[in-house]
């Protein structure tokens, strides 16, 4: 239940939230140097899951982005095409295709984290340490709730309408 003193705090954070939003988009967060904008969410977003979950099908790459199968077939042809991902044979099932990083892929998704990472510091350069594990702590919690709400809904978030 919203009271009359949360309004205002609710209505800056909205904004600021949308003002985030745009502006993430608008430079895509991509880093610094000659890596900034050189890989879109999308593509590194796949990447990252991969590199942390090793290989996997398109089911299951989907499912756990929350996202469709066919966006993710979609999403990962052209990282195909440039060799960062590779497509085998799942071992038990010959039939199906398993996902997974390629050496240049991984080589590439550090280059590109190196360069956002840089950008994170940069951006951040005169907050407390404390101050820094907040925000992450508090973001991640924003983004599950976000997340929650959206598979609650049944829509997964990569079909949701972007913020304006």
């Amino acid at each position: 239940m919203t009271t009359v003193g949360d309004t205002g705090l609710l209505d800056t954070l909205q904004h600021e939230v949308a003002v985030f939003a745009r502006r993430a988009e608008q430079t895509r967060l991509g880093g610094v140097g000659q890596v900034r904008n050189s890989m879109d969410r999308a593509a590194y977003l796949l990447l990252n899951r991969l590199d942390n979950e090793g290989p996997m099908g398109v089911k299951a790459l989907a499912a756990s982005m929350g996202i469709d199968s066919s966006t993710v077939t979609r999403q990962v042809a052209p990282l195909v095409d440039t060799g960062l991902v590779k497509r085998t044979s799942h071992p038990e099932d010959g039939r199906a295709v398993v996902l997974q990083l390629s050496p240049r892929g991984a080589a590439r998704l550090e280059e590109v984290r190196s360069s956002r990472r840089q950008l994170m510091a940069e951006l951040t350069h005169d907050w407390a340490s404390e101050e820094r594990e907040q925000f992450c702590t508090l973001l991640t919690r924003f983004n599950h709730a976000l997340s929650a709400r959206m598979t609650v809904q049944g829509v997964p978030a990569a079909e949701q309408p972007p913020a304006s």
